[in-house]
């Protein structure tokens, strides 16, 4: 009896996403495109962060039960993570435990571009 009310949630199969396809999320200035849009079972989020001119995280520090890591595309960003700031441009890099809080604030006059990921997905 138990095996017909318990279900499982279905893994999505797809492989490949064109841009059109990222599920879009973020708000003033900050745009994070997701790929994929059904995270459930899986156990990995990426994302392509985009911060537009005077964009950040918000003043306050967050943090949550993930790992995260990425790399800057283009642009500046700033990453504060504990007691620890760097300005990060283009090719440079991060990593850190997300209990750690953090902000991210964008910096200098281009547009800035990451290619971030975080294990396990956030929800």
């Amino acid at each position: 009896m138990s095996d017909f009310f318990s279900f499982e949630i279905e893994s999505e199969q797809t492989v490949f996403y064109a841009a059109e396809e990222l599920t879009k999320i973020g708000k003033d200035g900050l745009s994070l495109r997701q790929v994929g849009s059904n995270l459930h079972a899986r156990a990995m989020m990426i994302l392509q962060e985009t911060y537009d001119l005077g964009a950040d995280t918000g003043r306050v520090m967050y943090g949550h039960e993930v790992e995260e890591g990425g790399a800057v595309i283009s642009g500046r960003v700033e990453v504060t993570v504990g007691d620890q700031r760097k300005v990060l441009g283009p090719v440079d890099a991060y990593y850190f435990n997300s209990r750690t809080p953090q902000r991210f604030r964008k910096v200098g006059p281009v547009v800035c571009r990451i290619i971030s990921a975080c294990t396990p997905p956030t929800f």
